[in-house]
């Protein structure tokens, strides 16, 4: 059953993690196949970590080890020879991943061209995550690098590259996208993406000489509503955080029309 909204989904927010993951993995596959032969769209993450002194970090790791099935009870050996056994000391560190897209040019070395970010309410709350979401955001408007702001997450505030009084109130939307071409340092293009609209189509530029691929964002919702299976959502409450009173009107509406509370 797909989602009962014409665009985004209000009550994803429930589950952001995983709409994110979704989200990015997504956008990911369906620039590929529009990209020129030289470019490659990579999902990059960043790692935030809130350690037992309050000190927070950030790292990419170089390599990742996931674990399949059930640890074996008995000592590993390499080449028989038995490898020894730690005493676990368990931190528990808190653990925040913020994953983004690059497209790079394979041809010099990977060099970064545009950064899509899909933010998050991490990006949007006050902490650790904001601060290295602003910081990446500075560094990359101080270079040549493209970059694509997606926000369909309603919590927090804006922390788009563009502030809120500098937009025209036609395009203070619900959600927003802000888009700024690395030749074009100082303008700042805005898309409309409201509440009750199909979310838009949006151009992804690249470099200067090269034609823009396009990025489906209402495809990529509907994917991912449909693939984690969130039709299971209870829309019979109200969503975190909650409506205006003019748009909990329409939802409900909008709900009741169709069953879904």
């Amino acid at each position: 059953m797909p989602s009962p909204f014409p665009g985004m989904d209000p009550y994803l927010e429930h589950t952001w993690p995983g709409v994110h993951a979704r989200l990015i993995v997504y956008a990911s596959d369906q620039l590929q196949v529009q990209l020129p032969s030289d470019l490659r769209a990579d999902v990059e993450q960043r790692v935030l970590l809130e350690e037992m002194a309050g000190v927070e970090q950030a790292y990419r790791p170089d390599v990742y080890v996931v674990e399949h099935g059930q640890p074996r009870p008995h000592a590993p050996s390499a080449g028989g020879v038995a490898v020894a056994e730690p005493f676990v000391v368990h931190l528990d560190p808190d653990e925040v991943f913020q994953r983004y897209i690059d497209i790079v040019d394979a041809a010099t070395g990977n060099q970064v061209i545009t950064t899509i970010e899909f933010l998050s309410p991490t990006n949007k709350l006050p902490g650790a995550g904001q601060d290295k979401f602003r910081r990446k955001q500075e560094e990359t408007l101080r270079s040549r690098v493209s970059i694509v702001e997606i926000d369909l997450v309603r919590a927090g505030s804006r922390v788009l590259m563009v502030r809120s009084d500098r937009i025209p109130p036609s395009h203070r939307t619900t959600y927003q996208v802000c888009s700024r071409r690395g030749w074009r340092p100082n303008d700042v293009e805005v898309y409309r993406a409201p509440l009750r609209e199909r979310l838009p189509v949006i151009p992804i530029p690249l470099r200067e000489a090269d034609r823009d691929v396009t990025l489906d964002l209402q495809s990529l919702i509907d994917l991912a509503y449909r693939n984690g299976r969130y039709d299971s959502i209870d829309y019979s409450v109200d969503p975190t955080p909650p409506f205006d009173p003019p748009d909990a009107a329409w939802a409900d509406a909008l709900l009741r029309e169709q069953r879904r509370r």
